[in-house]
Parts: C-alpha cells; structure tokens; sequence
C-alpha cells in the first residue's frame, strides 16, 4: 500500500494504549491510530509538556508565531482591517489550539476587549462577539487515509503485533461514493475530514464575528488528483519523513487541509462565503499601513522585525507555503 514499515518499536505504554483502543489483535483506521498517537492524554504529542515549536534544541517544527511578536502584530492590524469600520473593542479575540498560554498576542498590544486561548483539549467555549483565529490548528487534526486498489478505495490503518506497528489494509471504505470512481490505481488520499468536522464545530457555536485560519491546505479537486502520494508526513527535531508510524507521541503528524471543506462547514454553519488568500497576499492586502511603517522605520537597517517580516512574507519562505481563510458571519448561531 505504499505506507513505510515503522523502523522503530513502540513503547509497552503505548502498545497498552493501542489494543485497548484497537481490541484485541485488530487494527485502528489511521485517523483513529493518529487520534491516539496525538492527544492520548498522557501519550499524545501535543498532551506532553514540552516545546515543539521553534528553533530550540528538542523543537520539531516552526511556524509563523516563531518570527515572534511580529506576526501577533500583523495579524491584528489584519484583522482590524477586516472587521470593516467595527470597533475593535466590541469583539473578543480567541485562539483555538494555542501553543503558549498567551498565544500569539502574548506581549502584543491590540485594540480588543479581551484576548484568550482554548489549549488542546479543552472544551469549546465560543459566544457573543469574537475574532476567531487559529495558527496551523486544522492541519494537525486527524486524518484518514485511502489508498485506490483493484478498482476500489480501500482504508488504510495500523496494526500493532509484538511491540511494532506495522500498516495494515482495513478492506473496502464503508462511504465509497465521497471518493472520485476514476482515480488511478494506487492514488492515495490523506482525507482531512476531522478538520472539517472541527470547521463545523466552530460555526456550531453561538458567536457573531470574523474566522481566520492560517495553515496549509490545498483545493478537493488538487488533493483527489493532483497528489498521487498523498499529502501525508511527519516532523522530529526538523526532519521531515515518510514514516507516519515512527515513534508514535514524539512526532508530528500532519497532511495538507481541504479548504473546499472547510469552507462549506463555515458557510452551512451561516458564514458569507469565505476568502482564500496565500499568506503574503493576505498581509499586503490588509495589513498594508503596518508594512509600510514598519519598512519606513527599518530602512536603513537590518533589524530583526525586518528579517521577521521577510520570513512570513517572501514566497521562498512561509508567504506562498501558507494560506489564510477568512469569513465574517453577521447573525449568531444558536444549535437546535
């Protein structure tokens, strides 16, 4: 199936944890392995207490909150601008999956009326007015992963025997008409749908106000036809690889989100259609009097907040691998 051995075994605890999910010699679909692998509450990745992100010995990856108190400025002056002549101190900024008790506006000035964080793990808590954001939160979600055989999409899982995992093909998905009928043989589908599911939560709950996501994602029609391999990786220590099996609770996993569907659980859930820009774009066009007088101040320097600047916006950098959805919805949802 094209899935890699893992070259590693896995811990007795882990094990443990795996066939008390799994039962007794059966297997777990790969979004439920990753689920466990993620945020087991003692074993998961993002459950430990440590640092993951940043350029520190023991990190395993960067992102844009890396570039420091920068990109919580740009953000808010982006924000702002989107909110279109509201006042500021009306809305509550919220970000959903914070690494840092803080988040991004720690040590940030901005103009709301409060700014708080939902950690992993803990209950969803949205209402009244709010300014919604997450950072690379939707591609850390779970995922499921098919694999085109025979003619028929097959679910590809995990199995654990004596202390290894191994992959481990589940047999016939039980949805066979959500996935393209023409697909090659071979075609692999990292299926973000957990994010999705997430989207969907958010617009479940009762809040009026902006959603800005910023993470890597890509198009249905891109991911269903364009990825032969899928979208699917892991990160330790800033190696990227292909054994999504490795060492499971000490590394990152990951595949690029659908934005298709996230878009269609924010609009389902009462959002005006949402906007899809790539990182540089979104900061040029709604940050731009930030750019300019933090360029004027900078000019005849090289100074960190410059270099900051360079990192999030240049194309070879984080401007063109990341995109940024946006949408405003006007009503608060209230569920049945």
């Amino acid at each position: 199936m094209g899935l890699p051995p893992s070259c590693s075994p896995v811990s007795a605890a882990f094990a443990e944890a795996f066939h008390a999910e799994a039962g007794p010699g059966a297997g777990l679909s790969f979004d439920r392995f990753m689920a466990l692998a993620l945020y087991h509450p003692e074993l998961g990745y993002y459950r430990r207490s440590r640092h993951r992100v940043g350029y520190a010995a023991g990190t395993d990856f960067y992102t844009a909150s890396t570039s420091g108190p920068v990109f919580g400025e740009l953000a808010v002056a982006a924000t702002v601008k989107l909110l279109a002549g509201r006042d500021p101190a009306d809305f509550t900024w919220v970000e959903i999956g914070a690494e840092s008790d803080g988040g991004i506006l720690a040590g940030v000035n901005h103009p709301f009326a409060a700014a708080r964080t939902l950690r992993v793990g803990e209950p969803m808590d949205l209402g009244g007015n709010g300014v919604v954001f997450s950072n690379e939160l939707f591609d850390a979600q779970p995922f499921r992963r098919l694999v085109r055989r025979d003619g028929v999409w097959h679910e590809a899982g995990v199995r654990c025997d004596q202390g290894r995992l191994a992959e481990a093909d589940l047999g016939p998905v039980a949805d066979p008409g959500r996935w393209p009928a023409d697909a090659p043989e071979g075609y692999r589908i990292d299926a973000p749908v957990a994010a999705a599911h997430l989207a969907a939560d958010v617009a479940a709950q009762p809040w009026r106000g902006l959603f800005v996501a910023f993470d890597y994602g890509k198009p249905w029609a891109e991911l269903a036809g364009e990825c032969p391999e899928g979208t699917a990786r892991a990160y330790h220590q800033h190696a990227q690889s292909n054994d999504l099996l490795a060492r499971p609770g000490e590394q990152d996993l990951t595949c690029h989100v659908c934005w298709d569907w996230i878009a269609t659980a924010l609009e389902t859930g009462g959002f005006a259609p949402a906007r899809l820009e790539a990182q540089e774009a979104f900061f040029v066009h709604h940050a731009a009097s930030y750019l300019e007088a933090a360029l004027r101040a900078d000019a005849r320097q090289l100074t960190e907040r410059k270099r900051s600047l360079m990192q999030l916006l240049h194309p070879a950098h984080l401007g063109r691998k990341f995109q940024v959805l946006h949408a405003w919805r006007e009503n608060i949802q209230v569920s049945p």
